[in-house]
């Protein structure tokens, strides 16, 4: 019987491997300027020509920027669904997007980036996330310990408040910097600083293996915590630990691309319901299955009315709620 599920857990991410592979080499042949398959080998042979230069500077950017945010914004809403046994959580239940738009949104309405340059808005972005983080972290803390049921209604109250103070800012700043903050709230991946993307890159990838670390305790999370402390777990320790872990995540990612959703929600829902809830296999699928999804629509953000490029937000958003009226009826 064991041995079935680890081969059924193979053959799953075998599968999710070549998706991944197959999704990666359309995404670098299609755009605006339409690179054949078999031209990639001989581009990246002779590294010349216009091509080389498009495929290089701006459409492999574009996809280890998606892998990496993919990737992480998966992971993080597996961990909390985890952490709080609930399907319902995503990334930016706790404010973390909240944050980041508030602390993005107030860099552009004092024209920050104008006096210290682009890099302020991903940087204001984090700040804001970090703050928010914080400030959910700290408030959840009763009697010495740490009370996930109260940090997710705070988490929700502080995200509405992040909000609100954003509607604010917009409604007294020019339309120029309201149209520069809607923009960024619908997200891009279109971010040229080779310095972001090798921090999406690394901190996706190491999130990754700092949730690998817990994924037993995951598992015995799932029984609740009084069962999973007669287990042997720090179950103190390992909700801590795995909260900031999740929401780092989520703020870096937020802060470098802009907000986009439903990949949080709708990826760990789709791999639990094939797989199962062994976090063994969940967080390597829910990570690899974010990937693919934010290439797929990112290649799609670029094409569906090239030479123009929409928000992927808006991509994500429609592809992920078809996708999670699709898995309600499960």
């Amino acid at each position: 019987m064991m041995q079935k599920k680890y081969i059924k857990w193979i053959v799953f991410l075998l599968l999710l491997v070549i998706v991944t592979v197959v999704a990666v080499i359309i995404s670098l042949s299609s755009g605006e300027m339409n690179i054949s398959v078999s031209q990639l080998p001989g581009l990246l042979k002779t590294r010349e020509g216009l091509e080389y230069t498009v495929l290089m500077q701006i459409r492999l950017p574009r996809l280890i920027l998606a892998i990496s945010v993919g990737g992480a914004l998966s992971l993080s809403g597996a961990i909390l669904q985890g952490i709080y046994r609930n399907p319902l959580v995503e990334p930016y239940t706790l404010g973390i997007s909240g944050g980041a738009a508030l602390g993005v949104a107030i860099a552009i309405v004092f024209s920050l980036q104008s006096t210290i340059g682009a890099i302020i808005l991903p940087v204001s972005g984090f700040i804001g996330a970090v703050i928010i983080l914080f400030m959910v972290y700290f408030l959840s803390i009763r009697r010495g310990g740490l009370n996930i049921n109260s940090m997710l209604l705070i988490g929700v109250m502080v995200s509405f408040v992040a909000s609100s103070v954003m509607m604010f800012l917009m409604s007294i700043t020019t339309s120029d910097n309201i149209q520069s903050i809607v923009f960024w709230i619908m997200g891009s991946l279109d971010e040229s600083n080779s310095f972001l993307i090798k921090i999406a890159l690394y901190s996706s990838f190491s999130g990754l293996f700092i949730a690998y670390l817990f994924a037993q305790p995951l598992n015995a999370l799932r029984l609740g915590e009084a069962k999973a402390k007669h287990l042997g777990i720090n179950t103190g320790a390992t909700i801590r630990i795995l909260f900031v872990t999740a929401s780092l995540l989520t703020g870096i990612s937020v802060s470098v691309v802009g907000v986009i959703g439903f990949v949080g929600l709708v990826i760990p829902h789709l791999v639990r319901l094939i797989i199962g809830n062994d976090y063994r296999i969940l967080l390597g699928g829910s990570f690899l299955g974010g990937a693919v999804f934010l290439i797929i629509c990112d290649t799609i953000a670029r094409t569906v009315i090239s030479p123009n490029e929409l928000p992927i937000g808006v991509i994500t958003g429609i592809a992920g709620g078809i996708g999670e009226s699709f898995l309600s009826w499960f």
